[in-house]
């Protein structure tokens, strides 16, 4: 079975393997080692911190084979986006001009330098090394992190984000960056990638040019990728759709990829799950699998699929679930459905 787990520091190579498989764009997952010791250790202190929002902490999650030991994929939860340091983004501004003699109108669209995510809650990081990309693994991995914020909501705030990674040819290369970034520091997009990736980005951010950019001055290969995602970001945006989350009219400064956005209360996983305790334990592994369930524990915080059955005496799941899941009979769970439950209206 699969457990979705807290990261630890013997995760490091595990970590790299996966990262070497991203390919360009996902840069909060760095093929390199110091920098994923960073987010371990910052991930460490993160789940040992007491209760606020007044500093920046990130919660990294792994997809762990458990029968090979194997970390399957990664996901992350920031929360305090923008505490530590200036986080910016392009806001989409829709302009409109008129003139009454001779009578024109012209709209247009500016890009305008923005903070307004400081403060948020981002969704980040998620990759699944594409062996696993099967079943419902990818949901595993991605709604994971709303049971967390679910059982632990005062640690995030209410303004929940997650950015897209923006789109690039087969080459690597960016148009938004060649046109926008590019003519301000002389490198090419995997240079600055790389850059970011490691968490030495600010310059970048802080000497962007801080005046509106119209959009119709920009070459038309850079016009056509603004809030473009990444082809492989695309069943991501599905699932964040999923969850309730929509696009927020801003894009990321680098590569132009699309912000999406959502009220905390009004994620669907976050809504629909319910807290009980474990009233016992059935045989088997359990089969089609409806559920996630989580050990809320922050100490010891795991994610599983499995199947719940509410029962006069708690909820019930397999044996197997409740042991990756470290729960013993009494103990606190807190689970959800997988997916929506579609119903067609049927007219006589």
């Amino acid at each position: 079975m699969f457990v979705v787990r807290p990261a630890r520091m013997e995760d490091i190579d595990g970590l790299l393997e996966l990262a070497k498989k991203t390919g360009t764009g996902l840069t909060t997952l760095p093929d390199h080692r110091s920098s994923l010791e960073k987010k371990v250790t910052e991930s460490l202190v993160a789940f040992s911190a007491p209760v606020g929002l007044t500093d920046k902490r990130s919660y990294l999650l792994v997809l762990e084979d458990v029968k090979k030991g194997v970390i399957a994929g990664t996901s992350a939860l920031i929360s305090g986006v923008g505490l530590d340091q200036p986080f910016y983004s392009y806001r989409i501004l829709h302009v409109t001009q008129v003139s009454h003699d001779p009578e024109l109108r012209v709209d247009t669209e500016i890009l305008q330098l923005s903070n307004d995510f400081v403060g948020t809650t981002e969704v980040a990081t998620l990759f699944l090394d594409p062996d696993y990309r099967v079943g419902k693994l990818g949901k595993l991995l991605s709604k994971a992190r709303y049971l967390l914020m679910a059982a632990h909501p005062d640690r995030f705030s209410d303004a929940v984000i997650s950015e897209i990674r923006g789109w690039i040819d087969d080459k690597g290369n960016s148009p938004f960056w060649e046109a926008i970034g590019r003519h301000f520091f002389q490198m090419d997009f995997k240079t600055a990638d790389e850059i970011n990736g490691r968490g030495n980005s600010q310059f970048i951010a802080d000497l962007m040019p801080k005046f509106p950019i119209y959009r119709a001055l920009l070459p038309e290969a850079a016009r056509n990728v603004i809030g473009k995602p990444h082809d492989s970001a695309r069943p991501a945006i599905k699932l964040l759709e999923n969850e309730g989350f929509r696009f927020s009219g801003a894009v990321d400064i680098f590569d132009g990829g699309p912000a999406y956005e959502v009220h905390r209360r009004g994620i669907w996983t976050v809504r629909k799950s319910i807290g009980g305790t474990l009233g016992g334990t059935v045989e088997g592994e359990g089969h089609d699998p409806k559920h996630l369930a989580c050990n809320p524990s922050l100490e010891n915080f795991r994610v599983v699929l499995t199947n719940v059955i509410e029962g006069s005496s708690g909820q019930w799941m397999p044996y197997e679930a409740a042991q990756l899941l470290e729960l013993n009979e009494g103990d606190d769970l807190r689970y959800s459905p997988i997916d929506r439950i579609r119903t067609t209206a049927q007219t006589k």
